[in-house]
């Protein structure tokens, strides 16, 4: 039976193949180690074809692009290393049906022959985010046939969108696929990194890595655009793209080894698949979070709030809080709208009461439209019991958010934000939020809150 039989992460410094490297090439062997290891896994996977999703090939703006010629080939003569030369016969019966797929699904993916490469001046062959994986993938197995896609600058859910279409062409075929993302993390992680510095890189890489290790798909496709575009990386697009193969399935991430000794972070990982159940960028196996999306799907659709589902856990019926419904779209904030104290009979009540004002009524921004929905990522926050506190010292930014008030003016944030690090900041935000001076009196609160995703 066709599937997804592996789904792996590489780096693709030409530095790591010997031929181009020679004594250098040390300063990677972690990632030399890791890239054979992984390679021998791809072997054990016995595959029929494999599809490697690179940035460095024919990149356009508003689609993806998939070789299309009979055999493709490639060398590294460009980093000084003619001798390595690579050659595959290309599955075409798979890259038809995956333009086909992606076509179903609304993301665009053309066929880029090599004839169209030259007339538009575009370099010729394999690029070397493909060939530098191959080397090691071909030095552990021969004999499988190739599908060479290059990202695009499209949003990332079409590129998820993208790998769901790569996975339901190999179950249609009947092929054993296994999928490489082919990227680089931070570019910036020295100060003699080819792009500079920036110290937002090592926090994307720090990111990055976790969210591979906990196979968080919902978080991994909210990262933030300021931050990705900070690090001046090459591998998120790619890594979507594999999550998108694995959709509908829990994922794990086995991280093989991470280092970046020229300022570029190297990242070999494989995701592995566990149960597969409705977990992916539209759906959710977390209760909390599949009542928000019915609600808010169904409102916007329909303009008709649903009743409490009979099926929910039994807290979601008898207890009462405050709870946040937060949409994000592209990794971007697009409705946020809670309660701090309960305001329904119990928290599904209270769940569907604020999932359809996040998506309406958040005063920031204009009512979600029907075909955002598909974009849209979701997460609840459930609050604790507020309790008062005397001074700044009893908060945590990561742990606790904070309630501030002074009169009939409130304002809360919660906790654990992006780009909110410091207590002051915090409370900052929070007296912004409730229109109250800095040098005015006020008291405070803290709360902790369960995060649903």
């Amino acid at each position: 039976m066709g599937k997804i039989a592996g789904a792996f992460i590489f780096p693709h410094p030409p530095i790591m193949v010997e031929e181009v490297g020679k004594s250098e090439s040390q300063k990677v062997s972690k990632s030399i180690n890791s890239a054979l290891e992984a390679s021998g896994r791809i072997a054990c996977a016995e595959p029929d074809t494999i599809v490697i999703i690179t940035p460095h090939g024919t990149l356009l703006r508003d689609a993806m692009t998939i070789s299309s010629d009979k055999r493709l080939e490639g060398n590294l003569a460009r980093f000084g290393a003619a001798g390595v030369k690579l050659s595959f016969d290309n599955d075409l019966e798979l890259v038809d049906k995956i333009m086909e797929q992606a076509d179903k699904k609304g993301t665009y993916c053309i066929p880029m022959h090599e004839d169209v490469k030259k007339t538009y001046g575009i370099g010729a062959g394999l690029d070397h985010g493909a060939v530098v994986p191959l080397y090691f993938v071909n030095k552990k197995y021969k004999g499988f046939k190739l599908v060479h896609i290059t990202y695009s600058l499209l949003p990332r859910d079409r590129h998820y969108k993208l790998g769901v279409a790569i996975r339901d062409a190999a179950t249609e075929l009947d092929r054993r696929v296994v999928v490489i993302a082919s990227g680089d993390l931070s570019h910036r992680l020295k100060p003699d990194a080819p792009a500079g510095f920036n110290p937002q890189g090592a926090e994307y890489d720090r990111e990055f890595i976790e969210l591979i290790k906990a196979g968080n798909v919902n978080e991994f496709l909210s990262m933030s655009a300021d931050l990705l575009e900070s690090a001046g990386e090459c591998a998120y697009n790619s890594a979507v793209v594999l999550m998108g193969c694995l959709d509908g399935c829990s994922i794990k991430g086995d991280v093989l080894s991470y280092e970046g000794p020229f300022g570029v972070g190297y990242c070999i990982a494989e995701l592995k698949a566990g149960t597969c159940e409705t977990i992916g960028a539209e759906k959710s196996s977390d209760p909390y979070v599949k009542l928000a999306i019915e609600t808010l799907e169904t409102y916007v659709r329909t303009g008709n709030k649903i009743e409490i589902p009979e099926d929910l856990p039994e807290e979601m019926l008898t207890d009462r809080a405050g709870v946040f419904v937060s949409l994000k779209k592209y990794g971007e904030l697009r409705g946020c709208i809670g309660t701090i104290a309960p305001t329904t009979i119990n928290i599904a009540a209270e769940i569907i009461q604020n999932a359809i004002s996040a998506g309406i009524r958040d005063p920031r921004f204009s009512p979600v439209r029907k075909e955002e929905l598909s974009d849209l990522v979701y997460s609840v926050d459930v609050l604790g019991e507020p309790e008062p506190i005397e001074s700044k010292k009893e908060l945590n930014v990561k742990k606790y958010g904070v309630i501030v008030r002074s009169g009939y003016r409130t304002g809360l944030l919660l906790p654990n934000l992006e780009g909110v690090d410091t207590v002051d900041y915090q409370v900052s935000i929070a007296l912004q939020k409730a229109g109250i001076r800095s040098n005015e009196p006020y008291e405070m609160e803290r709360f902790e809150v369960i995060r649903h995703y």
